[in-house]
């Protein structure tokens, strides 16, 4: 088996889209990165990787029998011994993986581009197993709480949080059926459609407001964002935490 040595990883738990476990340059002073003192590396099919990283559901056994203890994680001076973690690469993408002794990958990760660059050359001149899914059907379907990759293409850390924040708020909008606040929140996106949007059914007013603010993020999102959240403090806390202020 093949293993690499000193890998510092920043652990995003629970995120079931490869966009929400961010690079080596978006990580943050106050994220907390832990040290591998050694782990291990398998290869993997194109499709087990996708698998992998924009998904919480169970790895192929035959996979975590063969990573089963092969890990270390480096605290203070010792050396913790993890159940299945590894770090997985289909020859061009790469991500660490811990699934904190379940069978699904609760803790993903990137690598700094300097341990990509050894794990890449690892693969080139070692003769390694092929992963795959083993007839595993895998479709990814998003909805407005796991937005489609494209919805956050281009976005910053900072902006793609924003934004599923934003997409939560809505989704419980839609689940009050009040379809007179749906309206004012679509009148503050676009005065300009005041007489249209009065006269929508509440699918229609819905519909048109979401399609409105799913792609991209502007100004204009950022200050929807923190009026709908405003006075929900569940919403208001979270925005706090990636903002660092109040709602206003």
């Amino acid at each position: 088996m093949v293993h690499i040595r000193d890998v510092w990883i920043n652990w995003f738990e629970g995120e079931e889209n490869g966009y929400n476990v961010c690079d080596f340059y978006e990580w943050r002073t106050d994220d907390r990165i832990e040290v591998l003192d050694q782990a291990i590396v398998v290869k993997v099919s194109q499709q087990l990787f996708s698998y992998i990283e924009n998904n919480l559901a169970d790895l192929p056994e035959n996979l975590l029998e063969d990573v089963h203890r092969k890990s270390y994680l480096r605290k203070n001076m010792s050396r913790i011994q993890l159940d299945y973690c590894f770090i997985a690469t289909d020859g061009e993408r790469i991500i660490a993986v811990d699934t904190i002794g379940y069978k699904t990958p609760i803790r993903k990760s990137r690598l700094t581009p300097r341990q990509e660059q050894i794990v890449l050359e690892l693969i080139e001149s070692e003769t390694m197993e092929v992963y795959d899914l083993e007839d595993v059907e895998f479709q990814k379907e998003y909805h407005i709480l796991s937005p489609n990759p494209e919805e956050m293409r281009g976005l910053t850390r900072k902006e793609r949080q924003l934004k599923q924040l934003l997409f939560m708020a809505l989704d419980q909008l839609y689940s009050t059926g009040n379809a007179a606040e749906i309206r004012y929140w679509f009148t503050e996106w676009e005065p300009a459609k005041y007489m249209e949007i009065q006269a929508m059914s509440f699918e229609e007013v819905w519909e048109g407001l979401f399609e409105e603010v799913r792609n991209g993020w502007s100004q204009r999102h950022y200050h929807l964002c923190e009026a709908i959240v405003k006075g929900q403090p569940f919403f208001e806390k979270l925005w706090e935490l990636e903002h660092g202020e109040s709602v206003k």
